[in-house]
């Protein structure tokens, strides 16, 4: 994977006339991940779409390096919401080809990476079937599907037991360890290796 990275100076954003995050900097590159930790109001999720180019920061700098500075951001990276945007009525295959294709990963191995996700032998099944926690998984899909240097994910763990919280440490892991970024927005503990920082929002790195 290209040598990448992510640098953010003094991003402020405001939403509704108020003011959500401030001053927010950090530096990431290559084999780096950063985990954003804080309460429920703290900013965590507007600081990622802010990231992925969906919400316009108020002030301050956010720099891609590494990529073509006339593509769009979304073009290298995945951002996944807390929210997964699931459609009940398409198949469990169906939802993940849909984002492949969107994402431009039209030649994606479907069955492949459901099969990383845990999903394997499930791509029929109309995805409004599933569980919360195989609903999670089939969102985190795809980031096996559609290889993106910079992954944006939005409490990645949440409604996942013990061994889907260990499968998202691991594929994070793995990514990072391959050359890729991720910045997480999380109240839980991710069990990560390799070069991991945490900032709490307010706080500064830690």
């Amino acid at each position: 994977m290209p040598d990448t990275g992510l640098s953010v100076h003094a991003l402020s954003i405001v939403r509704g006339g108020r003011l959500i995050l401030s001053d927010l900097s950090f530096n990431i590159s290559s084999g780096e991940a950063l985990l954003l930790r804080g309460p429920n109001g703290a900013g965590k999720s507007s600081a990622l779409m802010a990231l992925a180019g969906l919400l316009a920061p108020e002030t301050g700098t956010i720099a891609y390096l590494g990529r073509d500075p006339e593509a769009s951001p979304l073009a290298h990276l995945h951002y996944v919401a807390h929210a997964p945007a699931i459609k009940s009525g398409l198949s469990v295959a169906e939802n993940l080809k849909f984002w492949a294709d969107t994402l431009g990963g039209g030649d994606a191995d479907i069955g492949a990476a459901l099969e990383v996700a845990g999903l394997g032998g499930l791509g029929s099944l109309d995805a409004g079937l599933l569980s919360a926690g195989q609903t999670r998984r089939l969102a985190l899909a795809r980031l096996v599907a559609v290889p993106r240097p910079l992954w944006l994910l939005d409490e990645p763990t949440s409604a996942l037991d013990t061994a889907g919280a260990a499968w998202v440490g691991e594929l994070v892991s793995r990514h990072i360890g391959n050359g890729g970024l991720a910045v997480i927005a999380t109240h839980l503990d991710i069990a990560l290796t390799g070069r991991v920082g945490s900032l709490v929002l307010g706080s500064g790195v830690q």
